[in-house]
């Protein structure tokens, strides 16, 4: 099986509506899955932070809320959006919850954890906030655990290396 990028995925947006990950060619990615009822859901206002430091620059980070670990994310789409931009100042996309992780784990997080799939990482998420990098050609290139917080200084060198600085 030859290794895909992340284009051929498509994505409900917190609307529902449908979208392509092509739409993010040629932009650096974070892809995290977010929880509002988490010991980390502080990390909101640390990626809400790093968005605004490198949005400028072909950086998006993309929040895929779910359910899966402890029940952390009992809220509709319309109070998780809601939730995220009054308690942290979320502007970056949120996405339809989804499952991440198990048989019913949607199509691109199967890709994201698995290296015979994505050709560089193979790491299934552990909890919520568990955080991966795709570079610009729509490769996973790493991931960070969910206790890497979004402002670590390994998590800023591998973004601003990927950008070219």
């Amino acid at each position: 099986m030859s290794i895909t990028n992340i284009y051929h995925h498509k994505v409900s947006n917190i609307k529902g509506e449908e979208i392509s990950l092509e739409k993010y060619k040629g932009k650096v990615l974070l892809i995290v899955n977010t929880a509002t009822e988490c010991g980390l859901t502080s990390q909101l206002s640390d990626l809400e932070q790093l968005h605004e430091e490198f949005k400028q620059e072909d950086f998006e980070i993309l929040g895929f809320p779910s359910n899966d670990f402890g029940g952390q994310e009992p809220r509709s789409e319309d109070q998780i959006e809601e939730f995220c931009q009054v308690n942290y100042g979320v502007s970056f996309p949120l996405f339809s919850k989804i499952a991440v992780k198990g048989e019913d784990a949607h199509p691109l997080y199967k890709f994201l954890s698995d290296k015979a799939k994505n050709g560089k990482v193979s790491s299934k998420p552990l909890w919520n906030f568990h955080k991966y990098l795709v570079n610009k050609e729509g490769f996973v290139v790493d991931y960070f655990l969910p206790v890497t917080k979004p402002l670590n200084a390994r998590v800023k060198k591998r973004i601003k290396a990927l950008l070219g600085g």
